[in-house]
């Protein structure tokens, strides 16, 4: 089909939006999450940094301008990226998001830029949907190991550990354990790429709930650089594994430090083995909380002190002992929650830059203060709606982990929409919102679990309006993402939905 074929095939409309270019209103003072982040070895102002809904971006001055590099490819989700160590102009990115939340997206493969960024290459493993990690034989950049996890809501795919020799032309699964099992987990020995520490991870996710390991789950250790393979048991958990965090430091070969979650809660913690993963110790309960270990569940280990381990949850934690104990890095104040990754800087051990559900964080003295990066406009936002303000529409966004955020879509300003012309109308998950089509200062917002409000601009004033079952009447049963929609025939009629259908003629009042 030639291309005036392939014009003529699209409709009116195809072609009408086709002819409308996209402007970016923004925000930016709060991010998005973050899924991986690497640093150029000898030019350390060259940030790559991953995010999980919004491809790939670079920054060549340490995050004063950002230019998003992977626009272009299929795939907006990405899992990690890494820079090969004897070539730093080849960039390998992992696409599909390797959390399993109920709001993550899918990848479609591995892809290669030779050219720092610019320009890119899908390489294959398109049926592998989340990528974990890649590791590149720093003795041979043609030498890529791929940890894929493989699909999330069924089994099969493209899941274990994929090898390439040849730049990734060809691929090789090397690790594989069955249909429902991927790799969460891959590294070299810290002095050995032919050692290489692998964590399998069953996990399965369905609407109604989510298995979160099972027998496929382990550590397991190759040292003929993954010809063949040993599943370690020796001091781990025998009960069912979930996920599980390998870290390894260059400062003590070694070692190898792991976090796993197990079904037994006196066998989930933390690990650390002192003889190359040979046999384990169990150092520590502490296991990544909140949202729980399938959202988290990762470890950093310091490449200059042995002893000194990061791991990430709703706070980031740090141990300096190996393990033994375990202290929480922040406040709640001065930094957003939820981490995903750590980068530390190799000559500077105070020196961190931060990915977390807002974004990029950096400190300088070991967390005393951050630096938050706010000109990333990367929020992944569930649902919008639009108000009939005149002459410039405002816009009301339920966003991940950042609340609702309103903002207009152009002000009077030369600068256009800026950061301080969005305002955060409700914290938590943002979610599903609506304007009154009269009163563009009234509308309807929520956070997770049904929690309806109504909120008036014009007095900043939040009320509840989350319908109440009757005595006698069964609970409400509540998705995350709860529907709302205002009558437009009568504005002060407005629906929410629960396992019933529930209607107000007050705009909630009852």
């Amino acid at each position: 089909m030639s291309e005036t074929d392939d014009a003529d095939d699209k409709t009116p409309l195809d072609k009408a939006v086709a002819a409308l270019p996209l402007r970016s209103i923004g925000p930016a003072f709060m991010g998005g999450r973050i899924a991986d982040i690497a640093i150029h070895p000898s030019r350390p102002a060259t940030w790559f940094v991953a995010v999980g809904s919004g491809g790939v971006w670079r920054t060549e001055n340490a995050g004063i301008t950002w230019k998003p590099i992977f626009d272009d490819q299929p795939s907006y989700s990405i899992g990690c990226v890494r820079i090969d160590p004897s070539r730093p102009h080849v960039v390998w990115v992992g696409t599909g998001e390797a959390v399993s939340g109920r709001h993550v997206a899918w990848g479609d493969g591995v892809y290669k830029s030779v050219d720092g960024g610019d320009s890119w290459e899908r390489m294959g493993l398109e049926r592998s949907e989340h990528i974990s990690d890649i590791l590149i034989d720093p003795r041979d950049g043609d030498t890529v190991f791929v940890a894929a996890e493989g699909p999330l809501w069924s089994s099969g795919g493209q899941r274990g550990l994929y090898k390439t020799v040849d730049g990734g032309g060809s691929w090789e699964r090397v690790l594989f354990v069955d249909d429902d099992t991927g790799v969460t987990s891959a590294t070299f020995a810290a002095d050995d790429p032919d050692t290489i520490y692998a964590a399998t991870y069953e996990r399965r996710r369905r609407v109604w709930s989510f298995q979160a390991g099972g027998p496929g789950s382990g550590i397991h250790v190759s040292s003929d650089g993954g010809r063949t393979w040993r599943r370690v048991t020796a001091g781990l958990p025998e009960s069912d594994m979930g996920r599980i965090g390998l870290a390894v430091t260059p400062a003590a070969p070694d070692l190898v430090y792991a976090t796993i979650e197990a079904a037994e809660e006196k066998e989930r913690g933390f690990y650390r083995s002192t003889n190359r993963g040979l046999t384990w110790e169990r150092r520590n309960e502490y296991l990544s909380g909140g949202t729980g270990p399938h959202y988290y569940q990762e470890l950093f280990a310091s490449p200059t002190d042995g002893d000194r381990v990061y791991q990430v949850d709703v706070y980031l934690h740090v141990t300096t002992d190996g393990g033994k104990t375990f202290t929480n890095m922040e406040d709640g104040k001065h930094k957003h929650s939820d981490n995903h990754v750590v980068w530390i800087d190799p000559t500077n051990g105070d020196h961190l830059v931060v990915g977390c559900d807002a974004g990029l964080y950096e400190t300088f003295d070991h967390g005393a203060a951050w630096r938050h990066v706010t000109n990333l406009p990367i929020a992944q936002f569930y649902r919008v709606a639009v108000d009939n303000s005149v002459p410039f529409t405002n816009v009301l966004a339920g966003a991940q982990d950042l609340g609702t955020l309103r903002g207009p879509i152009r002000t009077g300003h030369c600068d256009g929409v800026r950061n301080q012309d969005w305002s955060v109308v409700l914290g938590a998950d943002g979610y599903q919102a609506a304007f009154d089509p009269d009163d563009p200062d009234l509308s309807y917002v929520e956070y997770q679990g049904g929690n309806v409000l109504r909120h008036d601009r014009s007095t900043m004033e939040l009320v509840d309006i989350q319908p109440q079952a009757a005595a006698g009447d069964p609970p409400e049963r509540w998705n995350w993402d709860t529907p709302i929609l205002v009558s437009p025939h009568a504005p002060e009629r407005i629906y929410v939905a629960s396992q019933r259908l529930w209607r107000s003629d007050d705009r909630g009042d009852s």
